[in-house]
């Protein structure tokens, strides 16, 4: 069975850029209940056990029954994207790249400042919900993608590994941005933490 990624801040600890309602709501209702939606799901079809949920979500063509692929995509899809975004978030977040990340993103995107211009965008004009991500291929190449829903690169069958995702789930702002999805992923920027980016970059790599 999975385990919902435990919090190492408090959930007042992001404010003012995001306020303790919205991560008590977030993290235990949406994330604790996608969590526990998948491990009710495999309990019940115990031939779908994977090592891990990568390889689970890697995998979900050939899921034959199409109501339990669709349950696991949506809720196995939804506990790993919230497992990374609630590990690279801080209140004393790393709010610039550094080492061979920042090389890297110099080399894909031109400066870092492009880099969140483009990140910025896709999650600005993702209709509806869903997340931008910042992936790494087998190569290192960076690639900036946006995927509806809980879906994520991992899905698609490509090498693609997410170091950095932006939710922009209703969930994730609403309560203090409203309508204002720009100013939440404005917002954003100062919480990422790009040291544990920086890991999960070199861990990929």
């Amino acid at each position: 069975m999975f385990t919902q990624y435990e919090l190492p801040y408090g959930f007042a600890s992001l404010e003012p850029h995001i306020d303790e309602l919205t991560m008590v709501t977030h993290y235990t209702k949406h994330h604790a209940g996608y969590t526990s939606n998948l491990n009710a799901t495999l309990e019940k079809h115990p031939d779908l056990a994977k090592p891990t949920i990568e390889e689970l979500l890697g995998s979900l063509d050939s899921i034959a029954d199409e109501a339990v692929r669709t349950t696991i995509r949506n809720n196995g899809g939804g506990y790993w994207n919230h497992n990374l975004y609630f590990s690279t978030i801080s209140p004393e977040a790393s709010t610039k790249p550094a080492g061979a990340l920042l090389r890297r993103i110099e080399t894909d995107f031109g400066s870092f400042d492009e880099l969140k211009e483009r990140l910025g965008a896709l999650a600005l004009s993702r209709f509806g919900s869903g997340w931008a991500w910042l992936s790494v291929d087998r190569s290192g190449t960076l690639k900036a993608t946006s995927t509806a829903n809980q879906d994520n690169p991992l899905m698609d069958g490509s090498s693609l590994r997410p170091i950095l995702g932006i939710d922009v789930w209703e969930h994730a702002y609403y309560l203090k941005y409203r309508n204002l999805r720009a100013d939440y992923i404005k917002a954003f920027w100062n919480i990422l933490d790009w040291n544990a980016v920086a890991r999960l970059y070199e861990a990929a790599t």
